[in-house]
């Protein structure tokens, strides 16, 4: 009986969920219908896929954001295309480095303030030194700056303490400026907490309304760029509020929606019958986005083992997640991690032909064998070579299903020579507490920095640092500790040579191979999916004039450019 009611009340449960999924869906049809009425949809471009929640504040000071406010209202110095590794200039008419530590942006001539007011050096000058005497997510920059001046209105020089040549060429296109006339009246306590609603900036768009499932943007014909790069079609953008895949997709199918930035599962299976498009016609469809790699704890054992770690990835089978568990829809990773016309510039492939590695569960064997790794007790399994059993664990979120699946595929490539790891599901916030405190044996876990201009910065994620403390919070979550690699990727940030750079990745890229701190397994996909219903002339493989991304600090990674190639349908 106590079954029963268990089983009855689930029941109720999920019929009650059901209904409020069914009105949720409703209002949100009803929604973009009444959308239709208030705004010229032939005018209007509807996106999904960068918002989980409730627009809620402006403030370019805080990475939290209402997606688009960095893009569409705040603009950078460039703007970097990654398809061709091309930076162009933006705010800035031209930058360069005039010695080792001093490099001078000149800026366009004629920018206007949203509300009229010239933009100048003096604003340049402000956003960054805001940073030096507050608190806030770029401060850190001054490490290693040392100053910033305005030599006249329109040439700004910075010269720095330690130049960080490949962070500052990441700072060029993702650091938004402000206006100084504005942010210099609102007090230092209040720079956080300020909602920042209706921004004035310098870009494409202005506010025009948000609401609990929406954000609307307007066009501004006033924005210098019209006369420079072309005028973004869509006069008005809604960004919708993520609800399901299902509910997207059916939007999608439906004309309601006209980009989405969604993981949907299947999507290859039905872009055909749906009308759907993606950047490539055929596997992958999606264009790659960051690097999801198994994460090691080395201050456990066996994983404190570089051969039990190097004779792992020998063990997996990266090929099974992207066909079973994604179809087709994202890349095998890249033996080092590398993808991206900037980052793969400095991959040495005769590094990788010597020591990546690749599907052979004979050759893991091998190295196990070799590394003492043997089943000493006759159960099955193998043992640490002291005789102790490997019992371990792999970790991903509880419901992010795709990873789930993809666990499971390592847990039964481990198992297939001998290695006993089990799939663990804990949820979102325990396994963000386990990884920040070093509390797992394994986790797959997406390399936190996405598509950039350089490799610095996923070299500088899964090896630095930052892993002396209590938490870690960097990306080096399984607390690799290589002194020595850690100088070496210090080194290619401090050098501007090209040749010695050259030479200083194909030492990291060596290293991170023979030691192996974590097993680069796929490139999650840059998600993009779109219809010609209301649009027309989107950007693809046969077509990459911009990349489909409205995600945070990735609208000057070319969607500025698809929202002004984009064609309404007559």
């Amino acid at each position: 009986m106590t079954l029963f009611l268990k089983s009855n009340k689930r029941g109720v449960l999920m019929k009650g969920f059901c209904k409020v999924v069914l009105v949720f869906m409703f209002l949100v049809l009803f929604s973009v219908v009444s959308l239709a009425v208030e705004l010229d949809r032939s005018e209007t471009l509807v996106i999904t896929g960068a918002a989980w929640g409730p627009p809620s504040t402006w403030n370019i000071l805080i990475p939290n954001r209402q997606m688009g406010t960095g893009g569409l209202v705040y603009e950078t110095l460039f703007s970097y295309n990654p398809l061709n590794n091309e930076y162009r200039p933006w705010l800035a008419e031209s930058g360069e480095w005039v010695s080792d530590n001093e490099y001078v942006v000149n800026l366009r001539r004629g920018i206007k303030w949203t509300d009229g007011e010239a933009f100048d050096a003096d604003d340049l000058v402000f956003t960054y030194e805001l940073a030096r005497d507050n608190a806030v997510y770029y401060s850190p920059v001054w490490n290693w700056l040392g100053s910033v001046e305005a030599e006249d209105n329109y040439t700004v020089r910075f010269t720095f303490d330690e130049p960080h040549y490949a962070e500052w060429d990441k700072e060029l296109y993702q650091r938004y400026i402000i206006p100084e006339h504005i942010w210099t009246k609102v007090p230092a306590d209040k720079l956080i907490p300020r909602t920042n609603a209706n921004p004035v900036g310098t870009g494409p768009y202005l506010y025009y309304t948000a609401g609990q499932d929406r954000m609307v943007w307007e066009r501004n014909d006033n924005w210098w760029g019209n006369e420079v790069f072309g005028t973004p079609k869509p006069k008005y953008i809604v960004d919708l509020v993520n609800v399901s895949n299902n509910i997207t997709l059916g939007m999608l199918m439906k004309g309601e929606i006209d980009l989405s930035n969604n993981f949907i599962p299947g999507v290859e299976k039905i872009k055909g019958v749906a009308g759907l498009k993606t950047w490539y016609e055929k596997e992958p469809y999606m264009l790659s986005w960051n690097t999801a790699n198994l994460y090691m704890n080395t201050t456990r054992k066996p994983m404190d083992d570089s051969a039990f770690r190097r004779a792992l990835a020998f063990a997996m089978n990266k090929h099974t997640i992207v066909d079973k568990v994604y179809g087709g829809l994202v890349k095998a990773a890249n033996p080092t991690g590398l993808f991206g016309q900037g980052w793969l510039a400095y991959l040495d492939q005769g590094v990788v032909d010597e020591y990546g590695f690749y599907f052979d569960p004979s050759k893991a064997v091998a190295l196990l064998d070799k590394a003492g790794y043997v089943d000493s007790d006759g159960d099955g399994w193998r043992d640490q070579p002291n005789g102790d059993p490997i019992e371990l664990e792999v970790m991903v979120p509880s419901g992010w299903t795709d990873w789930m699946e993809a666990v499971k595929v390592v847990s039964n490539n481990a198992a297939a020579v001998g290695v006993n790891i089990q799939a663990v599901f804990p949820d979102t916030s325990l396994y963000d507490n386990n990884r920040f405190t070093r509390n797992f044996d394994l986790m797959i876990g997406n390399q936190q920095t996405t598509l950039t201009s350089t490799p610095f910065d996923y070299w500088n994620g899964v090896a630095n640092d930052g892993i002396y403390g209590e938490r870690i919070a960097n990306g080096n979550w399984g607390a690799y500790d290589n002194p020595e690699l850690f100088a070496l990727i210090d080194e290619f940030n401090m050098t501007n040579d090209e040749t010695e750079k050259m030479k200083i990745a194909a030492e990291i890229e060596k290293t991170l191979l023979v030691e192996m701190p974590t097993i680069p397994l796929w490139h999650n996909g840059l998600w993009a999916q779109y219809t010609n219903a209301n649009w027309t002339n989107w950007p693809s493989e046969d077509n990459p004039y911009g990349v489909p991304v409205t995600w945070d600090n990735a609208y000057q990674l070319g969607m500025i450019d698809v929202l002004i190639g984009l064609e309404p349908v007559k």
